[in-house]
């Protein structure tokens, strides 16, 4: 019955739907009453708020409500949660940062909320706005993360001195220190990990009802996974049974981490349409979004490699300053630590790992997770940090690399820093890379680039991933009315494909053919938890639940079958989509036997249904890993920087759909890229201002900035889930800064550069050329 098995290039069955403009947005949702809400955002850094005045904003035609932070603190609207309690090193826990939905004594950032407007139409709730008069107490503020630690500069939290709110630890220092007491040699570097605009194509967008009857709020909203709002969204802010809150999740249009988490507006639309009695509405606008949507990485690290006399890695040490913004948002003080840290170690045999991270708070819009999350830094750290001591020892850099690379005899294998590699083949991987850009033949290549007048460089990254999320994970099977079957997940696709990928699964499992099955996500209801979408858990995590429930539907398939058929249920077969009563042709196929069941049901017999619901144990997460290859020409004359070649070899384990995973790795790829040469956050020093606040100030890669890249799949099947498969979604954005720089810097070393920042813009090209 199934038209297509696993493993095949099938191309997306939302494609049509979504290219056609059928989509359904949160903004495409009209409510039935709906009003509209605009936030009033503080214009400063850093203030304190001496007065809001709305007496004439509230009198403007069409408002129905102004609600200030002074409001929802007396209506008893709790604030917006940091759901990691991390502690410092000494044992002490991390610094809060209380987050009001609407600021009551203080702002920030620079966007921070202040107050919220309701009215009839969107352009009466700005010009409303407009009319809200905020005094406010302009304070010092601190923008640059390389200098709020030190003393002197502004305090944004009195719990956190110098601005620092965790000061935390992993791994062994003292082997770590013993290393280095008896290294050959030590290679130290300090890099800087960018801040990114987790600029989604579809900008963040809510829409809120309320029904007095029953008490329960109806939020609409663009997430990465309906549960974790909701429960965060009940419990912490609106403080009701989280049974009274549900969240429904449609089409989104792009993700990345930045849609995971709870934001303020979802509780104002939440808390106003209850007030107000009506609908409420909110979609952000571009510029607002690069106010008010969580930013990502922004990290300044030192490392420290030890190396043996023979090129051995002895141990890595770190330093990590991470910038947490003025909040700690929803997974923020993870991201660093527990999320970065556990790939430290690479594909290398380290003996012994010491990584410490300071959080840092600054005036700046909170970071957390973004594509990667907390990996793609450690990644670009190590790659970097190997590629110099390359240079300081004068070793062959793929040298270097293979030398120190874990074996495939050696897994499963258990890393300085603690994580077990089940699977994979490293030095192999890494070779099917370099024999594909033809690294050998790369010197004729750098001298036809000289003879134009261009500097050519090559450059690699091997990257580890390590995916992670929830520990269980949920999927129902439904035999529907119509004739086709409901596969309801608890993962939420932002544009990954996981309408094809689930729906492959199902029809590999129950015969049913892809086009007769319906993948249902983002309702709260539906199911009783979720994990989301994150950490490209996806397919590994729902996955596993999709076997575990279609196993479940089998089995009562056949209990039905044998009803059916007349037969007893240990005769009963199941193949290919059909039962069969085992030595005879008697069968019927598992529609026919779902629709029968369905029927008998509605005429009152005493049977079952088909549908089923199981929960997934998720036991051990995966690691993802590949080799990116870049090779990049510089005009000397402008700094600008092309990418004439990239090439990706990946191994994630069995790629369920190989077509699927080029794509994201080929979006990974583009904004590595981008975070690499384009891509620069910029806040005034001296006012915290956010100058790059839109796209004409804000560069994202276009496609003349990117090459065409080239993947090939290596499958080193995972043996710690029963589909093989190691996750995909986030391995591109982890290799590609590391492979760009490393490249850059090739090209420029001739010149005397020896490192570079990212955002390796032409005029940060251009100044180390000349400076060097």
């Amino acid at each position: 019955m199934a038209k297509f098995g696993l493993s095949q290039s099938l191309r997306r069955v939302e494609d049509p739907r979504l290219l056609l403009g059928q989509g359904r947005y949160t903004d495409d949702i009209a409510f039935p009453g709906q009003v509209h809400g605009h936030v009033l955002r503080s214009p400063h850094a850093h203030a304190a708020i001496t007065s809001v005045d709305a007496t004439e904003a509230r009198a403007m035609p069409g408002v129905l409500a102004i609600y200030t932070g002074a409001d929802l603190q007396s209506a008893g609207v709790g604030d917006v949660p940091c759901a990691v309690p991390l502690k410092s090193s000494d044992g002490s826990p991390r610094a809060d940062t209380p987050h009001p939905v609407l600021a009551v004594d203080r702002v920030r950032h620079v966007g921070d909320p202040v107050a919220f407007i309701v009215a009839e139409t969107p352009q009466q709730a700005r010009d409303a706005a407009e009319a809200v008069m905020v005094d406010y107490d302009i304070l010092p503020s601190i923008s640059d993360l390389a200098t709020a630690h030190e003393a002197g500069q502004a305090q944004i939290w009195d719990a956190a001195p110098n601005n620092i709110c965790f000061d935390w630890e992993a791994g062994d220092k003292a082997k770590a220190e013993e290393m280095f007491a008896k290294a050959a040699h030590v290679t130290r570097l300090t890099v800087v990990n960018n801040r990114i605009v987790v600029s989604s194509m579809e900008a963040r967008a809510c829409g809120a009802s309320f029904d007095a009857a029953s008490g329960t709020f109806t939020v609409h909203a663009g997430t990465q996974g309906s549960w974790l709002v909701k429960g965060l969204l009940a419990s912490n802010v609106l403080k009701v049974d989280p049974e009274k809150v549900r969240v429904v999740t449609p089409d989104v249009g792009g993700g990345f981490g930045m849609k995971i988490f709870l934001y303020a507006e979802y509780a104002l639309c939440a808390y106003a349409a209850r007030e107000v009695g009506r609908p409420v509405k909110w979609t952000s606008e571009r510029t607002e979004a690069f106010l008010s949507d969580t930013h990502g990485r922004d990290n300044v690290t030192t490392g420290e490699l030890a190396l043996d006399s023979d090129g051995r890695f002895l141990a890595l040490r770190t330093l990590n300053h991470a910038n947490m913004g003025a909040y700690l948002s929803t997974f923020a003080p993870f991201i660093p630590t527990g999320a970065g840290t556990k790939v430290l170690a690479s594909v290398y045999d380290f003996q012994a790992i010491h990584a410490r991270v300071l959080g840092i708070l600054t005036n700046t819009v909170p970071v957390d997770a973004y594509r990667g999350a907390g990996r793609p830094e450690s990644n670009y750290l190590v790659e970097r940090l190997i590629d110099q001591a390359a240079h300081d020892l004068g070793i062959d850099r793929i040298e270097l690399r293979r030398r120190n690379m874990v074996a495939q005899s050696r897994m499963p294998y258990t890393s300085a820093i603690g994580q077990r590699y089940d699977s994979g083949d490293f030095p192999r991987v890494m070779d099917a890379a370099l024999g594909k850009i033809d690294w050998a033949g790369f010197p004729a290549r750098k001298a036809e680039a000289a003879s134009r007048g261009k500097k050519r460089g090559i450059g690699l990254a091997y990257y580890l991933e390590a995916t992670g999320g929830s520990p269980t994970e949920n999927a129902k099977v439904v035999f529907a009315e119509d004739g086709m079957v409901d596969v309801y997940v608890g993962t939420q696709s932002t544009g990954q494909g996981h309408e094809t990928a689930y729906a492959m699964l199902t029809s590999h499992e129950l015969g049913i053919p892809v086009e007769k099955i319906r993948v249902q996500q983002g309702d709260s209801e539906t199911l009783p938890s979720g994990g989301g979408t994150g950490g490209a858990r996806s397919l590994y995590s729902e996955g596993q639940a999709i076997l575990v429930t279609t196993a479940s539907v089998i089995e009562k398939g056949k209990e039905a079958a044998s009803q059916l058929l007349e037969a007893a249920k240990v005769d009963i077969e199941f193949t290919k989509g059909r039962f069969t009563v085992a030595g005879t042709d008697r069968g019927m196929d598992i529609l026919e036997v779902a629709s029968r069941q369905r029927a008998r049901i509605a005429a009152g017999e005493d049977t079952i249904l088909l549908d089923a619901l199981e929960t997934a144990k998720i036991d051990s997460h995966t690691f993802p890993n590949g080799c990116h290859v870049a090779e990049v020409e510089v005009d000397p004359e402008t700094g600008q920087v092309t990418i004439p070649r990239y090439i990706v070899v990946d191994d994630v384990g069995h790629a369920l759909n190989p077509l699927i995973v080029r794509g994201q790795v080929h979006g990974g790829v583009v904004q590595g890229i981008g975070q690499a040469v384009l891509e620069r956050t910029a806040y005034d020093p001296s006012s915290g201002q956010l100058l790059s606040a839109s796209f004409m100030d804000y560069a994202l890669p276009r496609a003349e900035d990117v090459p065409e890249i080239e993947v090939d799949l290596i499958a080193v099947p995972c043996e710690t889930n029963p589909l093989g498969v190691k996750g995909a979604g986030e391995a591109g954005a982890v290799g590609s800064p590391p492979a760009v720089v490393n490249a850059l810097v090739d090209a420029l070393s001739g010149d005397g550069v020896q490192s570079i920042d990212m955002p390796a813009t032409p005029e940060a090209v251009w100044k180390a050329l000349h400076a060097a």
